[in-house]
């Protein structure tokens, strides 16, 4: 990862300008959430149709539906969390329920001759909520370090830092008045040092845990139409408007490990908590042509999702000093006239690609009498193609600048990315059995960062008299990096494994 980066979050932090390149991603690199049969072939429906997830994929192939179905997804999601952090290993555990696609597909003929469709539906996208806890004895660098970056960059003097109004509330400044951060003189010299410095330099170890939390989703509502001409070529396209609501916090510890105690630092304890709300718009187009009955070839195109984001930031710092012993705190809202931090910018996300094809065994008009499929998707994301951009209420060269730099960084330390998925079903009568995978590769540019997702799934149907159940059960490996924090001076990251397990029911009837 770049250091500019980081030089410009210190910059404009007093404006919370919190938006780093790992939100690219945050609202980006999550696998295909779907109903329980398309879940349990993968995800793959480029091609596919007949379900409502073809609002949020392909929606050409919601011109597959000549009646009505009403649909509903739940489901539950369990998150094992490993991490390694300096050869030490810690987990943890998050569940939560989440929601699938859901809502209503009506098709019927039109006076062309042709047949037509729409859907109305809902579905989250992605889900927030996790928790990581990193944990280890770090003797390279501290925590408190990039608290003293930023003031050295600030220009301001101590009494401008801690300030009333100051630009640097979340670290430079509570740090400043607990004395975790202070001006020291050598050689004639004045530079700015974290207490903590002193343990690092004695060629001590420091101990580091931090524990992060986050919670909500995106939750993308999504009305979309297709076209069946002649059961040949489909036409469809469909207008999304995703809501989010994510909120992280994070508290970070860090303590002297050694004996001495003139030391100058004992310990302090910093907690962030920030939240994300806000709302955008996409649009999905897909194409599905049949040349035989029994095949099928699709092609989709996702536009970025445009989001108006607004980010609420308060962060607090206990620091325990030895040498002389002193036990202060202080909280961001000392220096923001005691309100949130507040941030409002537009996001906009990758644009996606997805070219499909499907093997129908014993096509026919009459469905009941199809006996499997097998299905796969390929799927490309421009990842470095995210951008934040400032909104018409910020429109100072402060966050232009900062806004390019973030884009950026993300150009150059992210890259477009393949993506596959594929499965089958097998039909007895009334009864069926589904399977398939899927694997989602890095986004990172540099390929010493190693990270990607792999998705097994399993699950059965059931269709008779118009009425639908469908059950599936999906294993995720997710392997990722996770910076807790950055120094200009080089940055550490832990390697990071999500075990996942996920289980989906969809019940449905026909109208």
């Amino acid at each position: 990862m770049k250091k500019n980066i980081l030089l410009l979050c210190l910059l404009c932090s007093g404006k919370i300008f919190a938006q780093t390149p790992e939100d690219a991603l945050k609202y980006s690199w999550y696998p295909q959430n779907a109903t329980a049969r398309i879940m349990a072939v993968g995800g793959a429906m480029g091609s596919l149709g007949g379900d409502i997830t073809a609002t949020f994929v392909n929606p050409a192939g919601l011109g597959f539906y000549k009646t009505g179905d009403f649909v509903l997804t739940p489901g539950f999601l369990s998150k094992k969390n490993d991490a390694d952090y300096f050869n030490n290993h810690s987990s943890v555990n998050k569940s939560s329920f989440n929601l699938g696609p859901s809502g209503f597909v009506i098709g019927g003929p039109t006076q062309s001759g042709k047949s037509a469709s729409f859907s109305l539906a809902v579905n989250q996208s992605v889900s927030f909520n996790n928790s990581l806890h990193l944990n280890a004895l770090n003797n390279k660098s501290s925590f408190s370090e990039q608290f003293a970056e930023e003031f050295a960059n600030s220009g301001l003097s101590i009494d401008g830092a801690l300030n009333v109004n100051s630009s640097v509330p979340y670290g430079a400044a509570p740090a400043l008045y607990t004395y975790l951060i202070d001006t020291v003189t050598v050689a004639g010299n004045t530079t700015i040092k974290a207490a903590p410095e002193y343990i690092l330099d004695a060629g001590q170890a420091l101990r580091q845990d931090m524990y992060k939390q986050t919670n909500g989703g995106i939750y993308e509502v999504a009305i979309g139409g297709a076209i069946d001409d002649n059961d040949k070529w489909m036409y469809g396209a469909s207008i999304g408007i995703p809501i989010v609501y994510y909120k992280s916090n994070t508290t970070f510890t860090e303590s002297d490990t050694s004996s001495n105690t003139s030391n100058y630092f004992n310990s302090f304890k910093y907690n962030d908590t920030y939240t994300t709300t806000g709302g955008g718009v996409n649009l999905k187009l897909g194409a599905i042509f049949r040349p035989q009955e029994y095949l099928r070839f699709g092609l989709a195109i996702h536009t970025p999702s445009f989001m108006w984001l607004h980010d609420k930031r308060v962060t607090t710092l206990n620091t325990q000093i030895e040498n002389p012993v002193l036990n202060s705190s202080s909280t961001s809202l000392d220096f923001t006239n005691n309100e949130p931090g507040v941030s409002k910018y537009i996001q906009s996300s990758p644009w996606k690609a997805i070219l499909s094809g499907s093997y129908v065994f014993r096509e026919t008009q009459d469905v009941t009498r199809q006996r499997a499929f097998i299905t796969a998707d390929v799927e490309y994301v421009n990842y470095k193609g995210s951008r934040f951009h400032a909104d018409n209420s910020a429109s100072g060269m402060d966050y232009k600048s900062y806004y390019n730099g973030v884009n950026d960084v993300i150009k150059s330390d992210y890259k477009g990315a393949f993506n596959f998925r594929a499965g089958g079903e097998l039909k007895f009568n009334t009864f069926m059995v589904r399977g398939g995978f899927a694997y989602y590769s890095s986004p990172y540019a540099d390929a010493s960062l190693k990270a990607s997702q792999a998705l097994a799934s399993g699950g059965i149907g059931y269709r008779n008299k118009g009425v639908f159940i469908d059950l599936t059960y999906i294993h995720n490996i997710t392997k990722d990096i996770n910076f807790p924090y950055r120094l200009e001076t080089g940055s550490y990251y832990a390697t990071t494994q999500q075990k996942r397990d996920q289980v989906v029911a969809t019940v449905g009837f026909k109208f």
